[in-house]
């Protein structure tokens, strides 16, 4: 039988991705795009459906006859924590065998406050009593590199991470291994994969990175917290998603993003993308 695997948040730039490799990994599965708006994701090239998070109404009758489930955690931050309730609820009702949930790296110790809605996420999902795998992601590399225009306009990469090690890893890694582990014909219910870039940086080692590329000096300037705030709305940021990235900068200070086990590159059968790689892609854009 075809085994059907359904993708929320489809249209994102993750979903995308997860997708990408899930027709290239699960051949013989039935893809199912799901998305809030099914024109934007008119393009893939996969059966859609439209759902919304925040309407359970929707759920329903895009789960149905589906297997296995990921749940892309919502961009809404402040409000993931009910939406993601509605998609477990419907999710449990419709009978799904699995449901994946990209979490966030190290989600029971992590100090971020963004994690406080992750952890949140798991404990409803574990008390659904769905089978689930936690796929527990660190940092985008793109997270940084995206400013990669604004370092060399400014000689600075700016933040308030200090000289704590960021273990990130490009966006593509982090979609193949999901799309790896619901396409997996091992039992995934009950694992937890913590997972992160095989190499470390801190934020000065990315300034010189982009200034050996661009060969121009880039330095790494160190903000207190509110500065790094306020400078993060100066560029158009929402209030609540420049601070909730100005106080995960400070936790990554102390090692909130550092993982080291390997987990990610072990899942894809590969190493994860250099950060070197990340940033001349970004300079290319």
């Amino acid at each position: 039988m075809t085994e059907t695997i359904a993708v929320t948040g489809a249209t994102g730039q993750l979903g995308r991705l997860v997708i990408d490799h899930l027709r290239r990994v699960a051949p013989g599965a039935h893809v199912v795009a799901i998305a809030r708006n099914a024109a934007a994701a008119a393009d893939l090239p996969v059966e859609i459906r439209s759902a919304d998070y925040t309407r359970p109404e929707t759920l329903a009758a895009a789960f149905a006859g589906v297997d296995k489930l990921l749940l892309i955690s919502s961009s809404e931050v402040g409000q993931r924590a009910p939406q993601h309730r509605n998609v477990i609820d419907a999710a449990k009702a419709a009978g799904v065998r699995l449901l994946a949930y990209t979490s966030i790296l190290h989600a029971d110790s992590n100090p971020m406050g963004l994690a406080v809605e992750h952890r949140d996420t798991e404990a409803a999902i574990r008390a659904s009593g769905l089978p689930f795998v936690f796929l527990r992601n660190g940092w985008y590399t793109e997270n940084y590199t995206g400013s990669t225009g604004a370092a060399l306009a400014h000689g600075a990469v700016i933040g308030s991470a200090g000289t704590g090690l960021i273990s990130s890893a490009a966006r593509a890694d982090f979609a193949e291994a999901a799309a790896r582990v619901l396409a997996s014909a091992e039992d995934q219910a009950g694992r937890i994969y913590e997972l992160a870039g095989d190499s470390a940086y801190t934020l000065a080692d990315l300034a010189a990175e982009i200034g050996r590329q661009a060969g121009k000096p880039v330095v790494y300037r160190d903000l207190p917290e509110a500065d790094y705030r306020a400078a993060l709305l100066g560029f158009g940021l929402p209030e609540g998603l420049a601070a909730a990235l100005a106080e995960s900068d400070v936790k990554a200070a102390s090692g909130a993003l550092f993982e080291d086990g390997g987990q990610l590159s072990r899942l894809i059968g590969r190493p994860t993308t250099p950060l070197a790689r990340t940033v001349a892609a970004a300079l290319a854009a």
